[in-house]
């Protein structure tokens, strides 16, 4: 079975001890493919140089201005993000998030907008982080039509689901289906049109349920794909070929 990871972070730092194992690992458990999203301009060189570094695996770059950063990007970033989408297949991770008390709403907002605009204008999707600020970020996408893209790590309501995927987005959905606290989103899982939804390891962080305080890996994500599979009642290599199916639509691979 082969996997494609959607949303993960290999550039991160607690990968650079060990990041060749953490990807033959990966490759072990079928994960060879992942879309990875930067979140500062201080670290698109690295991804870039990632991306060309292990060719062996097929690493997909996005390159965005993450709203927990909001106090250290600036204008220039924005100025020179174009040229690094040249060789990207996203824009992002960028969004909002009203959990996050560093940056307030309209300074979250300014990066936000910037980026869904560059989206439209260059015609490439975009990677958005929502937490507390779904129905903002369905807003937004809706003043701008033709925009397309998926929500990672959904975390909101069924009907804020059911309004994205009218809006002709995905939603990315990680390990906190694993856990049985989390039965909202097991129930829009179980019921949500499989052609919109992505699987995602988001990792370093958010491990699934049987890794608990562990870092997370991309070799975890075939888990993910085993819950969504037992929560449709559907075959695992069913739900693994869609999945895989939509990102290459969404990102155009």
């Amino acid at each position: 079975m082969q996997l494609i990871d959607s949303h993960c972070h290999l550039d991160d730092l607690r990968f650079d001890a060990d990041r060749a194992a953490v990807l033959t690992r990966a490759a072990d458990h079928g994960v060879d493919t992942f879309i990875v999203p930067a979140v500062l301009r201080s670290g698109w060189p690295k991804l870039r140089d990632l991306a060309a570094t292990y060719q062996q695996r097929t690493i997909y770059p996005a390159y965005g201005l993450h709203p927990w950063f909001c106090h250290l990007h600036s204008d220039d970033d924005l100025a020179l993000l174009p040229d690094y989408l040249q060789q990207a297949v996203a824009i992002g991770e960028c969004g909002l998030d009203g959990a996050h008390g560093k940056s307030p709403e309209h300074e979250q907002l300014h990066w936000f907008r910037a980026q869904l605009d560059l989206a439209l204008s260059m015609q490439l999707p975009v990677i958005i982080h929502a937490c507390r600020a779904v129905d903002t970020v369905s807003r937004e996408i809706r003043l701008r039509p033709g925009l397309s893209g998926v929500v990672h790590g959904f975390a909101g309501s069924a009907q804020q689901a059911g309004a994205l995927i009218a809006q002709g987005f995905y939603l990315g959905i990680g390990s906190s289906i694993t856990y049985a606290k989390n039965r909202r989103l097991q129930e829009i899982v179980s019921e949500m049109p499989l052609e919109r939804l992505l699987v995602e390891s988001d990792a370093p962080d958010q491990p699934p349920s049987t890794h608990k305080g562990r870092r997370n890996e991309p070799a975890f994500l075939l888990e993910i794909v085993r819950q969504i599979a037992t929560l449709r009642a559907a075959d695992t290599q069913v739900i693994a070929d869609q999945c895989n199916r939509n990102v290459r639509e969404l990102f155009r691979l």
